[in-house]
């Protein structure tokens, strides 16, 4: 495999999951009630604990995301 190969790799893999997490990050933010009632009652926890389970969850999806696709995409230009 060729740095350029690696890097489009990664390119690429950043894009996508920066996509998934906005798209998230957006029907998190406009369905916000509704798919907080609809979560509270599978997993029955109350709506301000799974609005806190949001925002871990994005949270953690973003460290990832930086960590494991944008780090590494940098590295390779930057080399």
């Amino acid at each position: 495999m060729t740095q350029e190969f690696l890097t489009s790799v990664f390119g690429w893999m950043a894009v996508l999951n920066i996509a998934v997490l906005l798209f998230t990050t957006l029907m998190i933010l406009l369905l916000q009630d509704w798919i907080a009632g609809i979560h509270g009652k599978m997993f029955q926890m109350e709506r301000p604990a799974v609005k806190r389970a949001y925002f871990r969850y994005l949270a953690n999806y973003k460290i990832l995301t930086l960590i494991f696709c944008i780090t590494p995409w940098l590295a390779l230009k930057l080399a």
